[in-house]
């Protein structure tokens, strides 16, 4: 359970802000939304429970398995690299939206200023690669890549990436003096 404070007030405005204006798509609903940490077990039970639902609503397993990759990529993201505030609360979101011919799956967390930068330098990169210099982006890096503190070699992104054919998109919302609410959006076709 999170404590309260204004920053997280901040986080779970900008939640609802985008759970609202993904609620108003005519052509889809929301499947999944969690405001709050992620815990191991939590992120084991979101994917299954997305994956039980795809599989309800006909999803072919090749657009399950990306949802899974791209689910997983992201929560294990928030869960080892997000910011805690000063209470120590690891503020996060996910919001799943399905829609006729596409997912948009939104993550949201914690970073410092200099990690946003960081992230979205790698997100612009990744944005301007054809699929095939993704691909081997992805080879060198796991050939190549040298492994973080926090356990990582920097393929997180780069799986997203090779996961959806669309452009990452991103937003920075100042949340206190040194954190900024980080939130992606990730569409994946359904057909």
């Amino acid at each position: 359970m999170l404590q309260k404070s204004a920053l997280v007030d901040k986080c779970n405005s900008q939640f609802q802000l985008i759970f609202g204006e993904n609620s108003s798509h005519d052509d889809g609903k929301i499947i999944m939304a969690h405001f709050g940490e992620f815990s191991q077990d939590l992120l084991n039970s979101l994917t299954t429970n997305v994956e039980e639902q795809m599989l309800e609503s006909g999803d072919k397993k090749s657009t399950i398995k990306r949802m899974f990759s791209i689910l997983v990529e992201g929560l294990q993201n928030i869960r080892i690299h997000a910011e805690r505030d000063n209470n120590g609360n690891q503020v996060s979101f996910l919001i799943v939206l399905q829609q006729a011919t596409n997912y948009r799956i939104t993550f949201g967390n914690l970073v410092s200023a200099a990690v946003a930068d960081k992230l979205t330098n790698r997100i612009d990169q990744l944005n301007n690669l054809s699929h095939e210099d993704i691909k081997t982006m992805y080879m060198d890096t796991l050939s190549n890549g040298t492994m973080s503190a926090k356990g990582g070699a920097g393929l997180g992104f780069i799986t997203i990436s090779l996961k959806t054919n669309a452009p990452i998109e991103y937003q920075k919302e100042p949340v206190s003096a040194d954190l900024l609410l980080f939130t992606q959006v990730i569409s994946i076709d359904r057909v």
